[in-house]
């Protein structure tokens, strides 16, 4: 199959590509020119053009057997609103190309509401308000299934390790780097889901595959790692002390890391045979390069 592949260059998108191309599907990504050379070196076809350009994305999508939508601005996490229009305008366009074909497409969310002590199912439907506005993505993406398109969405958790990571993660160790301290809020019971890379990009192929329209995939290694022994690992790792401390520690990110999030792939591997293999986070802590890359 050929796939139409947005986001290839990114930390998620060139696992999912690697994983494509494993299978033996040819990929046409798409690069902004800045990242074409980047696209190009893994030795796959490059399709200029970025996520704000809708003609671009028809173009790509209208040649293309499938498309998988990895690419999201993330590098703004204090505009999320704008952010999450400029995604569900690109679900649209290519959703439209697609409209009538049964032709695949599979998008990137995240994995929805969450409800305190209860674990998000593949089975709750998003707020619409959910990650800033990125749960109406996700509904956009899904009525497509009523309009001809094998639609299906892979939900990632707010952590997707591994070498090269440059998320959340990143950002807590840098915390603990610049305050001194390795910090969790309140009694660091609150619960932070992940999923090794190579495991989501799997997932990805997996859906692009097989899943029925209107599906929804979680990409869930970990259910909920207690954020304190995130920072204990974070401490461990810097020589510093581990204390609570109050959200505004982390800045914006304190209103996030305090709630409880929890979230089960359960179903997903019933449907699909699909099984977290990777290493867990604590393990990708302990023993990946995480902390060669904050030192640099």
């Amino acid at each position: 199959m050929r796939v139409f592949v947005t986001g290839a260059s990114g930390f998620v998108g060139s696992a999912v590509v690697a994983e494509l191309v494993r299978a033996e599907h040819r990929v046409l990504a798409l690069a902004r020119s800045e990242a074409a050379a980047r696209v190009a070196a893994l030795g796959i076809e490059v399709h200029r053009g970025d996520l704000t350009d809708l003609d671009s994305l028809r173009r790509g999508a209208s040649v293309c057997e499938g498309v998988v939508h990895c690419a999201f601005a993330h590098d703004d996490f204090t505009d999320r609103a704008n952010n999450c229009r400029k995604d569900r305008e690109a679900i649209e366009a290519l959703g439209g190309v697609l409209a009538g074909s049964e032709r695949p497409l599979v998008i990137t969310m995240g994995l929805g509401s969450y409800r305190p002590g209860t674990a998000t199912t593949e089975d709750d439907t998003p707020a619409t308000d959910a990650g800033g506005g990125r749960g109406a993505s996700e509904l956009v993406a899904l009525a497509f299934a009523a309009r001809g398109v094998r639609v299906s969405a892979v939900r990632l958790p707010p952590t997707v390790h591994d070498d090269g990571d440059r998320g959340f993660v990143p950002m807590l160790i840098e915390n603990a780097r610049k305050t001194g301290r390795a910090g969790y809020i309140g009694d660091g019971t609150n619960r932070w889901p992940a999923v090794h890379r190579s495991d989501a990009a799997r997932l990805f192929r997996i859906a692009l595959d097989q899943a029925p329209a209107g599906t929804r995939l979680h990409a869930v290694g970990d259910e909920g790692v207690a954020t304190r022994e995130i920072a204990g690992v974070i401490g461990k790792q810097l020589g510093l002390p581990v204390e609570s401390v109050t959200p505004e520690h982390f800045g914006w990110l304190g209103a996030f890391y305090g709630a409880d999030l929890t979230a089960t792939s359960t179903l997903t591997q019933q449907r699909f045979g699909w099984k977290p293999v990777g290493p867990g986070l604590l393990h990708d802590l302990e023993h990946g390069s995480y902390f060669a890359r904050a030192t640099r």
